[in-house]
């Protein structure tokens, strides 16, 4: 595919007019400011028009679309303990497969090709990103109280067989990750168990850490004073990559942990405010050179995968935590929401618009009312372009979304069955 004469965002986030962008596969094979020589397929009109590189949700529970709008007004634990666990408790592998196409096909359509999705019922999981095309970094949510051997527990073992059979298919889109869901859901047998095997095979280990201060303060009473981030790092879990989703309660110690042993942060704004969880501390992550990304979280906690909304609560929340209006750029948050994304998942080769990347892009309309006047591009992306602006997804090279059309997933089944799965499971509660 060949764009003509269109916006980009480039490798170092600056806008360029008028430029030239081709596809070959997978990859992005020609940038620049002249037509490219030779045939590269359909010529797309870049006229009012950018092409950015696509978001890369650091955070999410994909299967957990059939909860949206499902419990509502509630602290964290009574969220979980009185509405999220009892639901999932009675969920069945056509639920999961229909909730999670149901969020891949919002996901596209917000602009996010790829998710780090830690959930369960994994094959069904992955059947549902590979019907739709999109990248995944999976990882079988490991929450183990028992006193036996963790992998007589049939979550390791799903863990292990998942590993074996989807890790690095489909060209590398689907990863799969390890995952301890929580310090406070998880024995020290069970941590060590997970972050071993993880080791010996390669995988990011992705979980949550200090997402309330309740759990925070909980782990110190229960770990003789440790906080979460110092018991993972006690049991050697942060000796291999790691995604730290939500981080809200960090302290300074915390944070030099993280910067030490080069933990990536997965922030999510709005899940966080939602739920009042606490904001995290972007501004100071950044400054201690600590790599923070992106994530919606699921849409029972935040509702939607609205993207972009995602980037602007980024922004606002830190400045607002720091009664500073500079206290994070544009500039930064755009980054975070694809470069450091990317790198975070252990997609090295993603996430910029530069020759030999993977094409993983967005076009937008910028030729709409919330985007003009235009004094500075950078700052209309942040702070006022909408997720209606998109009108291509493309994963790979493969246009998976464009202008309303979904060219991968059947989009009215996958309502009609994601609605007819969440009836069934309430019939069952």
């Amino acid at each position: 595919m060949l764009f003509k004469n269109i916006k980009i965002l480039d490798e170092d986030l600056n806008i360029r007019d008028n430029m030239y962008v081709a596809t070959e596969g997978e990859r992005l094979s020609f940038i620049g400011d002249f037509l490219p020589v030779g045939e590269h397929g359909e010529e797309v009109d870049g006229r009012g028009k950018l092409l950015m590189p696509a978001f890369y949700n650091a955070h999410g529970h994909s299967p957990m679309s059939l909860l949206r709008g499902y419990a509502e007004n509630m602290s964290l634990n009574d969220w979980l303990v009185k509405r999220i666990f009892p639901f999932e408790d009675k969920l069945d592998s056509n639920a999961v497969y229909y909730g999670t196409l149901l969020s891949l096909a919002e996901s596209l359509r917000f602009g996010i090709v790829s998710t780090s999705d830690m959930y369960y019922f994994m094959d069904d999981m992955a059947a549902a990103y590979i019907e739709a095309g999109c990248k995944g970094n999976m990882s079988r949510g490991i929450a183990f109280f028992d006193d036996g051997e963790p992998w007589e527990a049939p979550c390791f073992k799903e863990m292990k067989n998942s590993f074996e059979k989807y890790h690095g298919i489909e060209s590398g889109r689907i990863k799969i990750d390890v995952s301890i869901h929580a310090e406070y859901t998880s024995t020290p047998e069970a941590v060590r168990a997970v972050s071993e095997y993880g080791k010996e095979v390669g995988a990011i280990m992705h979980m949550h850490i200090s997402e309330t201060k309740t759990e925070h303060e909980a782990c110190k009473e229960r770990r003789n004073g440790l906080t979460p981030v110092r018991y993972f790092d006690s049991i050697g879990v942060l000796d291999m990559p790691v995604l730290a989703a939500h981080c809200v309660w960090l302290d300074e110690e915390d944070m030099d942990i993280l910067r030490e042993k080069n933990v990536s942060v997965a922030s999510n704004p709005i899940s966080n405010m939602k739920l009042a969880s606490g904001v995290c501390n972007v501004p100071e992550l950044l400054r201690r050179g600590i790599r923070v990304a992106i994530g919606t979280d699921s849409v029972s906690s935040n509702n939607s995968l609205d993207f972009f909304e995602e980037i602007k609560a980024f922004a606002v929340a830190s400045k607002m935590y720091y009664n500073d209006p500079t206290a994070v750029t544009p500039r930064e948050c755009l980054y975070a929401a694809t470069r450091a994304g990317a790198l975070a998942q252990g997609r090295t080769d993603a996430g910029l618009m530069k020759e030999g990347f993977r094409a993983d892009l967005i076009m937008l309309d910028v030729n709409v009312p919330n985007m003009r006047p235009v004094h500075d591009m950078l700052n209309n992306l942040v702070y006022s372009a909408s997720s209606g602006d998109i009108r291509m997804t493309m994963c790979d090279g493969r246009v998976l979304y464009r202008d309303g059309e979904y060219l991968t997933i059947d989009v009215e089944k996958t309502m009609h069955e994601a609605t007819k799965a969440t009836e069934a499971v309430l019939g069952r509660l």
